[in-house]
C-alpha cells in the first residue's frame, strides 16, 4: 500500500522556486538527472573497492516514448532505501533549507547539484516524476512517485538489480508561453543535451539511437532501425591533451562539476610526470561563494585514482589561503583500496599537495605580472583570504604570500604590490608608512596624516579588519619596517626640531601632567607632538595593541577586554595650545575640562564611541556660555 507523506513547509517553498525560477534554462534538468546517476554509480563503485559482489558493468541508460510522452533514466548505483527515498528526496536541501533559500534570495545559486536540489529541476519539464530504486543495502525495491505539490508517495515495487529508475511524464505543451515540452522525448534533442553538458561522464550514457543503412542501389530507400549506442566520449575532460581543448568546454565542465552558473575566471591544467605523476584540473570561481567564509564551507579537490572516483573534497590537497579554489586531482600513484584515514597520511598525497599549491601561486604571480585587470578582478574578490593566509599560523607562510598582497595608497586608487612602493619610495624615507581606517576619504582626514601629507610620502591604506594584524606578523618587507600613522613616533622631523620638542615637552610637563590628571586612567600620557602639522590634536596608540585593531577585537566574543594604549597628542604650534597655557596659569583645575573636551573630540575624529556623551555635551555648552560672558 502506498505511503503518502507530506514535504515539509520550506521543502514546498524551494521547490515552487526550483521550478519557476532557479533554472534560466529548462534544459538544464537532464544534465542534472544524469549527474545524480554518475554520482550513485561513483558510490556503488567506492563501495565495490572492498566489496566484488558490487561490481558491475555501470551505465546510465535513457530511454523514451514519443507517444505516452514519458523519459526515463535508469543507472545501476547505488540506489535507496526507502528511509533514503523519504530523507533525500522528501525533503530537499536537507541540509539547512533556509540557508539555501537565502542564498537564491541573493542570487548565490550554490545550491544547484546539492543532492535533493537538482534532481528537482526534472518538475520543470514534468508534470509527474517517478522514482523506482533498490539499494545495494537491501533486498527490497520502493517506488517514489510525486506531482511536484504538497505530497508524495512512497511504496513497495518490483525490482531485481540495485539501481535507480526516474519516469519522467512530460508537461502539457504551453503555446502561450512557447514552451514545447514534446522536444525532450526526441532523440536528437536528447543527445544534443548530452553532448552539450555531459560528454565528459565517464560512465557510458546510452540510449536506442536510429540507425541507417544505405543501399547500395541508391534508388532505394534506406533501412532505418534501432540500436544500443553510446551519446557521450567517456574521456574524462581532464584526461585530454590542453591543446585540444576548448575554453568553452572548460567553462562547461566547471560548470556543470562545481555546481556554478557564470564562467570560471581562472583555469590551471597540469600533469606532472616524474617522482609523483598526477593530473589537476583547477579553477578560480569568478564568485566567492556566499559561506566562504563560514564554518560550514568546505575546502578541498576532488580526488581521483586512475580515472577512479576517490573522494569529493579532500582537504589535504589545498592550504587554507587558497580555499576558494575548485577542481580536481587524478593521479595513478595513489592505491585504489587505501581508506580514508590511510589516505590523507600517503606522502604522494602530501608531494601532490605541495606542488600544488606552488602552482597555483605560481598563476597567480604570472596573473600579477602579464594580466594586471584580472589578477586585481582576482583580488577584489579573494584578497582579503590571502591577508587572513598571511596572518595565519604566526606567520608560517608570510614569505609564500607576500608578493601577492596589495594595497590602495594614499597616491594611487590602483593596487599596489609591497614591491611597487619599495620601488617607488622616497630617498629620505626610513618606513613603510600605513593609515588604518574605512574609507581613502577618511584616512586623508586624519590628523596624524598632516606631516605625511606636507612631505608628499605615500601611505598604504589598510581598509580591512585583517590588515593590521596581517602586518604585525610581516613586520618587514625588503628590510623596511612598517610603521602606523597613529602609533608610535614617525620619525618624520630633522633632530634639531625633535630636540626642540623634547625640551618643550620637559618644560610644559605640569601642564601636561595636569591634562592627564583631567583624563584619569583613559591616556597613558598627554604629550607634545612631532606629527601634527595643522591639526590641533589626535589620539595616537602606544605599543602593541592599535586603537583599531582593539575595535577589531572588542567585537569578537572573547575580546571585550582588549585595550589599545592611548596617547593623546597636542600640537605645540597650534593657537589651542596657547590657549591652554592662559587657563592653566589662571586655573589649573579647568584645564582638566578641556582636557575631556579634547579627549572626546580625538575620540570622535578616531571613529570612537563616547564614554559619556553626556557629559561631553554639557562641558561644551558650558564652555559655549562661559566664552560669552
Amino acid at each position: 500500500m502506498a505511503k503518502t507523506k507530506q514535504f515539509k513547509t520550506e521543502s514546498q517553498k524551494l521547490l515552487h522556486l526550483m521550478i519557476n525560477s532557479i533554472y534560466t534554462h529548462k534544459e538544464i534538468f537532464l544534465r542534472e538527472l544524469i549527474s545524480n546517476a554518475s554520482d550513485a554509480i561513483d558510490k556503488r563503485h567506492y563501495l565495490a573497492l572492498t566489496n566484488a559482489e558490487l561490481m558491475t558493468d555501470y551505465s546510465i541508460l535513457i530511454e523514451l516514448d514519443e507517444k505516452k510522452r514519458l523519459l526515463t533514466i535508469t543507472d545501476n548505483g547505488i540506489g535507496f532505501t526507502e528511509e533514503e527515498l523519504v530523507s533525500n528526496l522528501g525533503t530537499i536541501a536537507r541540509s539547512g533549507s533556509k540557508e539555501f533559500k537565502e542564498g537564491i534570495d541573493n542570487a548565490d545559486i550554490e545550491i544547484i547539484g546539492q543532492f535533493g536540489v537538482g534532481f528537482y529541476s526534472a518538475f520543470m519539464v514534468a508534470k509527474k516524476v517517478t522514482v523506482i530504486s533498490k539499494s545495494v543495502n537491501s533486498e527490497k525495491a520502493f517506488k517514489w512517485v510525486s506531482t511536484g505539490s504538497a505530497t508524495y508517495t512512497i511504496s513497495d515495487a518490483d525490482k531485481e538489480d540495485a539501481g535507480t529508475i526516474i519516469t519522467l511524464e512530460l508537461r502539457d505543451n504551453d503555446e502561450e508561453n512557447e514552451e514545447n515540452y514534446d522536444e525532450y522525448v526526441t532523440e536528437y534533442k536528447i543527445k544534443d543535451l548530452v553532448k552539450k553538458y555531459s560528454d565528459y561522464v565517464r560512465y557510458p550514457i546510452q540510449m536506442d539511437v536510429t540507425k541507417y543503412d544505405y543501399p547500395e542501389d541508391k534508388k532505394k530507400e534506406p533501412i532505418v532501425y534501432k540500436e544500443l549506442d553510446t551519446l557521450n566520449s567517456l574521456i574524462p575532460l581532464w584526461k585530454k591533451n590542453k591543446t585540444e581543448i576548448t575554453e568553452e568546454e572548460y567553462t562547461e565542465f566547471y560548470k556543470h562539476q562545481f555546481n556554478d552558473y557564470t564562467e570560471p575566471l581562472k583555469v590551471i591544467h597540469t600533469k606532472v610526470e616524474g617522482a609523483t605523476t598526477y593530473t589537476s584540473l583547477l579553477f578560480i570561481p569568478k564568485k566567492a561563494p556566499f559561506d566562504l567564509y563560514s564554518e560550514k564551507y568546505e575546502k578541498g579537490l576532488q580526488l581521483y585514482s586512475r580515472g577512479v572516483f576517490i573522494m569529493d573534497k579532500n582537504k589535504d590537497l589545498i592550504p587554507d589561503y587558497f580555499r576558494f579554489v575548485k577542481g580536481l586531482v587524478d593521479s595513478s600513484d595513489l592505491s585504489l583500496n587505501l581508506s580514508r584515514e590511510m589516505l590523507q597520511k600517503d606522502k604522494q598525497l602530501k608531494k601532490i599537495a605541495s606542488t600544488i599549491e606552488k602552482k597555483i601561486k605560481s598563476e597567480l604571480e604570472k596573473m600579477q605580472k602579464n594580466d594586471r585587470e584580472q589578477y586585481n578582478e582576482f583580488y577584489k574578490i579573494y584578497g582579503i583570504n590571502l591577508k587572513y593566509g598571511m596572518y595565519e599560523g604566526y606567520g608560517i607562510n608570510k614569505e609564500l604570500l607576500q608578493d601577492l598582497i596589495m594595497f590602495k595608497t594614499t597616491k594611487s586608487d590602483d593596487y599596489v604590490t609591497l614591491k611597487e612602493y619599495v620601488e617607488k619610495i622616497q630617498k629620505d624615507q626610513k618606513h613603510i608608512y600605513y593609515a588604518t581606517g574605512k574609507t581613502k576619504e577618511t584616512i586623508l582626514a586624519l590628523p596624524q596624516m598632516d606631516l605625511l601629507k606636507e612631505k608628499d610620502y605615500e601611505v598604504l591604506l589598510f581598509l580591512d579588519d585583517i590588515d593590521e594584524f596581517m602586518i604585525n606578523i610581516l613586520m618587514k618587507y625588503e628590510d623596511l619596517d612598517f610603521k602606523s600613522v597613529a602609533q608610535g613616533d614617525l620619525d618624520l622631523i630633522d633632530k634639531s626640531e625633535n630636540k626642540k620638542l623634547d625640551k618643550l615637552n620637559k618644560e610644559k610637563s605640569s601642564l601636561l601632567e595636569a591634562l592627564k590628571e583631567g583624563l584619569e586612567d583613559k591616556v597613558s600620557e598627554v604629550k607634545l607632538s612631532k606629527r601634527l602639522k595643522d591639526s590641533p590634536v589626535c589620539l595616537v596608540s602606544g605599543e602593541g595593541l592599535t586603537m583599531e585593531m582593539e575595535k577589531v577585537l572588542q567585537n569578537m566574543p572573547t575580546g571585550q577586554d582588549a585595550k589599545a594604549t592611548k596617547i593623546l597628542e597636542i600640537n605645540p604650534n597650534h593657537d589651542l595650545f596657547k590657549t591652554l597655557e592662559k587657563v592653566y596659569e589662571n586655573d589649573a583645575e579647568k584645564v582638566k575640562e578641556y582636557a575631556k573636551i579634547l579627549y572626546n573630540q580625538a575620540l570622535l575624529i578616531e571613529g570612537i564611541p563616547l564614554d559619556n556623551p553626556v557629559e561631553f555635551s554639557n562641558l561644551m555648552v558650558k564652555l559655549i556660555i562661559e566664552s560669552n560672558k
